[in-house]
């Protein structure tokens, strides 16, 4: 089952979120309503997807302590708006983006598809 940790400020969007990760037989282990938060517990947690809201990333720093973190985890982040974001997002050290906007079935082809490129240990 592919595990995965949650971050994002907006508790109405992990909720949603984790009820689609359930329905599609992943398991949320962990949540995170901030970035120090997701920072300190992500490790914990042993992730194979990080799904990340971008907005909690700060300004100034990239994903790369996340990804030191859980260096194996695919980083997902979510975007409220594509403009500038997706390349932004990617160019920060995501793997994907989700689009916040998007309906339920494309969010879940979009995780289905990270979930595929997890590297089993």
């Amino acid at each position: 089952m592919t595990r995965v940790f949650l971050a994002d400020s907006q508790p109405d969007v992990r909720s949603a979120m984790r009820l689609l990760l359930k329905d599609l037989n992943m398991q949320v282990v962990g949540d995170a309503a901030d970035w120090p938060t997701t920072l300190s517990q992500a490790f914990g947690t042993q992730p194979d997807l990080l799904v990340v809201d971008w907005d909690l990333i700060p300004h100034d720093t990239s994903l790369r302590e996340l990804r030191a973190t859980c260096p194996a985890a695919v980083v997902i982040v979510l975007i409220s708006h594509l403009d500038a974001r997706k390349q932004a997002a990617l160019s920060a050290g995501a793997d994907s983006f989700i689009s916040k906007g998007d309906t339920p079935v494309r969010i879940a082809e979009r995780l289905r598809a990270a979930a595929a490129n997890i590297i089993q240990p």
